[in-house]
């Protein structure tokens, strides 16, 4: 099955749709619109076969703070793989197509993976964020305890991960800041 990259604006309103019933099949109902929102306004990496989307990811731009300089950070958001086709190479496909994004455009990936999703990760490469996590809140800079341990980062080539002695400070988005 091939993996096809776009930006949002060229998958159309039908292939978004499908997307959307994809990812809400396969979180369970547990895909907000939120968590939509956030897969929207950058690259998507997706299969079809007969029956519709197969797979899916997408890497959006987030801004993260470290040391007192802002990063471009190529944020993965909206992977999985329809139940029927899991365990078949596909969600390595799909990341491989993002981290091609991710390695050309960004300072480094990053992901809040779920349990089921953090062992294909790190089998990629993805490490665990072991320092402290803040988000830019309306009200200020606010801990995201919850979240440490849960964040992987990924160096674009010939660049290193940001030191975890300092925190990483992502920029504030509506639902599920992570």
């Amino acid at each position: 099955m091939t993996v096809r990259t776009a930006p949002t604006h060229e998958l159309g309103a039908a292939r978004l749709r499908s997307v959307r019933a994809m990812l809400d099949t396969a979180f369970g109902g547990d895909f907000s619109d939120d968590d939509w929102d956030h897969t929207l306004g950058g690259v998507h990496a997706w299969a079809e076969d007969e029956r519709g989307i197969a797979a899916h990811g997408a890497v959006v731009l987030r801004r993260a703070i470290h040391r007192g300089r802002s990063h471009r950070v190529g944020y993965v958001e909206g992977v999985a793989v329809r139940a029927d086709l899991r365990r078949r190479g596909l969600g390595g496909a799909v990341m491989a197509a993002l981290e091609r994004v991710i390695d050309r455009t960004y300072a480094f990936g990053a992901l809040d993976a779920s349990e089921e999703g953090a062992a294909l990760y790190r089998a990629r490469g993805w490490r665990v964020w072991e320092g402290r996590l803040e988000a830019l809140s309306p009200g200020g800079t606010v801990r995201l305890a919850e979240e440490e341990g849960n964040v992987l980062l990924r160096p674009a080539p010939g660049r290193d991960l940001p030191d975890p002695a300092a925190p990483l400070v992502f920029d504030w988005r509506d639902g599920d800041v992570m």
